[in-house]
């Protein structure tokens, strides 16, 4: 009888663990387009950080971003379970977020002010860094894990738990691990420099030249990514705004970009303004 309970126990985890592999396939499929969206905004958060310090710098977001989805895997366990209908208000509100990030990224691109100090500069920028990038992969890894939860909802709650969990630590593993190989290019290609071979020299050459022009690329990408994400889920969730972009085909992404630049530019005035009448009334 217990050699009988022993064998049923082991057929219903390895049940358990085979349900666990398939689903995690799927909803990692499903992701793999706000992934590449993670990707380049977290490499465009270190840009512009000292060599020494990129990878510092990804630690700490790691970390954050460890703790988010610490935060988010048991919230959207509890969320889907007792209110499902608060997942896509929360989604909205972290759509609208990243629009309003984006367009602020822009605005100081063009009219950013310099300080007096450039170590404070320095320093207020990592530190600024640092914590747009932990907010910005809290909403990125909410989106990814509502996507994800999508494909389990309906599976027994200790399934959904596992696939979920599995899906943000290889998110997040995954995600940071190929930013700090993004980020560390230069400095192999540095050491390339080094070596005898004339080829090995010619291609630390190429790392060197690809490298910046690459983060560059990706702090762009990180940019439009916000607008297109965030522009993405608020469109979904005006119907008008839905059904246009839908009409475009393959297109659509341009109906999501736009609603992702307007919507960014409204907050950003409302936000603007707010700040002004707060310090008239204050002063």
């Amino acid at each position: 009888m217990a050699a009988s309970s022993l064998l049923t126990l082991l057929d219903d985890i390895a049940t358990i663990l085979d349900d666990v592999a398939i689903l995690s396939k799927v909803a990692a499929k499903k992701t793999t387009g706000v992934l590449g969206d993670d990707l380049a905004l977290n490499a465009e958060q270190v840009t512009g950080v000292s060599a020494e310090r990129e990878l510092p710098v990804i630690w700490k977001v790691a970390k954050g971003s460890f703790i988010n989805k610490l935060i988010l895997v048991p919230g959207a366990i509890l969320v889907s379970s007792f209110a499902p209908f608060l997942i896509m208000p929360m989604l909205f509100i972290g759509g609208s977020f990243l629009c309003f990030e984006g367009f602020e990224k822009v605005m100081e691109k063009f009219f950013h002010k310099k300080h007096d100090s450039e170590a404070l500069v320095k320093t207020l920028s990592e530190e600024e860094k640092i914590k747009g990038a932990i907010r910005t992969d809290f909403i990125l890894s909410l989106e990814i894990i509502v996507i994800a939860l999508g494909s389990v909802g309906q599976v027994p709650l200790l399934t959904r738990i596992l696939v979920l969990s599995l899906i943000a630590i290889g998110i997040t593993v995954g995600v940071y691990g190929l930013v700090a190989l993004i980020v560390k290019i230069d400095d192999f290609g540095l050491w390339l420099l080094k070596k005898e071979s004339n080829l090995s020299k010619k291609t630390g050459s190429f790392f060197l030249i690809f490298a910046p022009n690459l983060m560059k690329l990706l702090g762009i990408a990180g940019t439009v990514a916000m607008f297109l994400v965030g522009g993405g889920i608020i469109s979904h969730a005006i119907a008008p705004i839905h059904h246009l972009a839908e009409s475009f085909g393959s297109l659509s992404f341009l109906v999501d970009a736009i609603t992702g630049i307007i919507a960014g530019g409204i907050l950003v005035l409302v936000v603007t303004l707010f700040q002004k009448i707060k310090n008239s009334t204050a002063s």
